[in-house]
């Protein structure tokens, strides 16, 4: 921030700070990490602790007081398939169970027909009303009291406190993707809860039964008016069909019209009229063939073989046959034994064709009784036909009556159909209403619970326990955050981009009161003007050459011996940014160590509104810096001495309010005093007034050579400071450094844990240094 304000500074300022910040090695492993909460924990660990402990008892507390709370559960199936003969004769369809309707099945337990039915069976009214309801249930009543709902029981109806208080205790829960439902209810008695939630899981599956009951009977008795309706529509049609048949004269037998009988009998005569006649006429072929061919001629009677079955099924043709193959036979063998010209021979062969003379007229009588049969059944064919156009040309002159009668009997028949279905329904729905059956059933029934569900006391502390951590975490992070003061060298570097020249530890109270003066001022008025050295905080130094304190102011000298931008003779300026850090005590200090070291050395009070120096210092002195300036006084009248630290003081005395100190201190007159002075000493030590309250120091930056700005440890703010060197850019410029007054050595080692080591007293104690010596 300052180092964006102040680029035109070229000088290096704390080069050294960017190689202790962190130890060497990886600045970005857990190290730095674990010495951050290291340091976290020993510097918040009270908060941490009191907020824990805090938490645990009001967890303690909690539990004491909180009414324990039973749960029971219960556990429902849905959905369980009935029987198949009881779903054939369902009248109400049976939903399937999708997650839809497992939904709604899950509503229908928490609602309020089943809890009124629960409260009044068991009497829940009471205990409901005085019981101690939820927290959660109280919640939600005051929250829907804000939004116009009424908070409490005396603007709510009775019933409806009862039935919301009853519902905050209810839970209705699927386990998992299956068709099983977990009710659990709370109460503060184990086996009232069971009592309860069975109760709930009774009440549901008889609400089930009783729905579907009614669902049934209100189907039956919409089924006994449909049947009326529909029995009546029937009888009025059946009635139209035979008055119809009256009317147009239509007479059937088995359901079908005479004329459309006959027609069908007719026609089935005739096809076998004309098969017959067609089989006649081809016997008759046959036997015509057979004669065709030449008898006289033909000596054999081979034709017959071929002649059909009609011929070969004669008897007499058979036996004739069977003669003449004989004849044949014998007549074969005798040629072969008399040769064919034998008497024998030539009387077979007579025989032969007397044989097939009768063969062939048995034929011709076939033939003719044949022909006689086909022309009968020629006969029977055409009368057949006759009697077929007839019936035909009659049936169709009542093809229109018989269309609109095949119309009302259609109707007729429907209505019958539908009215014996709805009969089928109606009966099969009075017989399941005596067959009640319940999709769900309770599979795992509740117990009284052996345990509290509720407060849990494990859970209750641990969640104390770490709420209380986390909480005291959270405040101490939050009290890190508004710590905006300077407490390590790093936080100077790194908000100021100036080095931190010393850490001045605290001087205790008890450690001042053991010191003593180192002597009391000459009574001689000659040489009266001897510092006084009453305030111990001012000649700590000297009391104690051997402590911290005194090692510290040595670091400051250090730091400004070794300051290569300023010439041997040097004018140290010393400020702060508010009043009370400490300033005036360093001042004093560091003359005392330059003037020891033999060199020479004053000190001036330019604190012209607050001249605290020289009270502590020359509490008696009539002139000061303001009458060596005005000339009314030399400067050896006005410097005050301490021989035995070779400690020159300029105070300033001040009787009246100093309007105009700015100015003052920006005089030629006051540039030539501190030539002077200059000239004389080899340091000269300025005690400057605070940079925010005045701007004072600001008209001193051409007189000071360098500048060191003092900070108290845990008290000054960092915005503070960086706002009033923001302000001052020129003594910004000339800055030296910084000084951390008034450090709690012992609290450092929780701040900057990088540098606890260097804090130990073991160190000091091995140089014999110590806070006391």
């Amino acid at each position: 921030m300052l180092q964006s304000n102040f680029a035109q500074t070229d000088r290096p300022r704390a080069t050294l700070s960017s190689m202790e910040a962190m130890p060497s090695g990886d600045q970005n492993g857990i190290g730095p990490l674990l010495h951050f909460a290291r340091g976290f924990i020993r510097r918040q660990y009270g908060i941490v602790i009191l907020a824990t402990v805090l938490s645990l008892a009001i967890g303690i507390v909690f539990l004491r007081v909180m009414p324990p709370t039973y749960t029971a559960h219960v556990q429902i199936q849905l959905g369980i398939p009935k029987p198949q003969f009881v779903q054939q004769q369902s009248l109400v369809a049976e939903p399937s169970l999708d997650l839809r309707e497992f939904e709604t099945q899950l509503q229908i337990l928490r609602s309020a027909p089943i809890a009124n039915t629960v409260i009044n069976r068991l009497n829940l009214s009471t205990d409901l009303e005085h019981g101690s309801p939820s927290p959660l249930g109280s919640l939600i009543r005051h929250v829907r009291g804000w939004f116009g709902g009424a908070p409490g029981s005396a603007q709510e109806p009775v019933a409806d406190a009862t039935l919301i208080a009853f519902l905050d205790r209810l839970s209705v829960a699927r386990v998992n993707a299956s068709n099983v439902v977990e009710l659990t209810f709370n109460w503060n008695r184990p086996d009232r809860a069971a009592e309860i939630a069975n109760a709930i899981a009774d009440a549901y599956i008889a609400d089930q039964l009783n729905a579907k009951a009614a669902a049934n009977r209100t189907a039956t008795q919409w089924l006994q008016q449909r049947l009326r309706e529909l029995g009546d529509q029937a009888e009025t049609a059946e009635r139209a069909v035979n008055a119809y048949k009256s009317e147009n004269n239509i007479v059937s037998t088995g359901g079908k019209p005479i004329d459309e009988q006959q027609v069908v009998e007719l026609n089935g005569r005739l096809v076998s009229a004309r098969a017959q006649t067609a089989e006649v006429l081809a016997r008759l072929n046959r036997y015509e063939s057979i004669l065709k061919e030449n008898p006289a001629v033909s000596q054999s009677i081979g034709t017959l073989d071929t002649a059909g079955s009609d011929v070969l099924a004669s008897t007499i043709i058979t036996n004739l046959r069977q003669q003449y193959l004989e004849l044949a036979r014998r007549e074969s063998d005798y040629s072969a034994k008399f040769g064919r010209d034998h008497r024998s021979v030539v009387n077979l062969r007579a025989q032969m064709l007397e044989l097939r003379a009768s063969i062939f007229d048995e034929v011709r009588r076939l033939t003719e009784t044949s022909r006689s049969d086909y022309e009968v059944a020629k006969q029977r064919q055409q009368e057949l036909e006759k009697q077929l156009a007839g019936a035909v040309s009659s049936s169709r002159t009542t093809n229109s009556a018989e269309v609109t009668l095949r119309e009302l009997e259609t109707r007729a028949k429907g209505y019958r159909n539908l009215y014996e279905t709805f009969l089928q329904r109606y009966m099969a729905s009075a017989q399941q209403e005596s067959f009640r059956t319940s999709e769900a059933r309770v599979i795992f029934p509740a117990s009284p619970p052996q345990s509290k569900s509720k407060p849990k006391t494990p859970i209750v502390l641990a969640l104390a326990l770490f709420g209380g951590v986390g909480l005291g975490v959270g405040l101490g992070f939050l009290r890190e955050a508004m710590d905006r003061v300077f407490r390590t060298p790093d936080q100077i570097e790194s908000a100021l981009g100036l080095p931190c020249l010393s850490i001045v530890p605290l001087l205790q109270a008890a450690t001042l009161r053991k010191l003593k003066p180192i002597g009391r001022p000459p009574s001689d008025p000659e040489i009266r003007r001897t510092v006084s050295t009453a305030s111990p905080m001012h000649w700590a130094f000297v009391h104690m050459p051997l402590s911290r304190f005194a090692e510290s102011i040595r670091s400051i000298k250090l730091g400004i011996d070794l300051n290569p931008t300023q010439i041997s003779n040097r004018i140290i300026g010393i400020t702060s940014s508010l009043p009370h850090e400490g300033k005036s005590t360093i001042a004093a200090s560091l003359a005392q160590l330059i003037g020891q070291s033999g060199k020479s050395v004053i000190v001036i009070d330019c604190d012209l509104r607050n001249p605290s120096l020289s009270a502590a210092l020359a509490p008696d002195a009539t002139v000061g810096l303001l009458e060596v300036i005005s000339g009314g006084n030399s400067i050896e009248a006005a410097v005050w001495n301490e021989p035995k630290t070779n400690l020159a003081f300029l105070p300033a005395v001040t009787n009246r309010r100093v309007l105009h100190s700015s100015e003052i201190l920006a005089t030629e007159q006051m540039r030539k005093l501190f030539d002077l002075l200059r000239s004389t000493y080899d340091y000269v030590i300025v005690d400057l007034p605070p940079l925010s309250p005045v701007v004072d120091v600001r008209a001193t930056s051409t007189l000071v050579d360098s500048f060191v700005l003092v900070v108290e440890w845990g008290k000054t703010k960092i915005d503070v400071v960086q706002h009033a060197l923001h302000t001052a850019p020129n003594i910004y410029e000339s800055l030296i450094g910084v000084v951390l007054n008034k450090t709690d050595i012992k609290s450092m080692i929780r701040y900057d844990a990088y540098r606890s080591d260097y804090y130990s007293d073991d160190h000091y104690i091995h140089y014999n240094l110590s806070d006391s010596s």
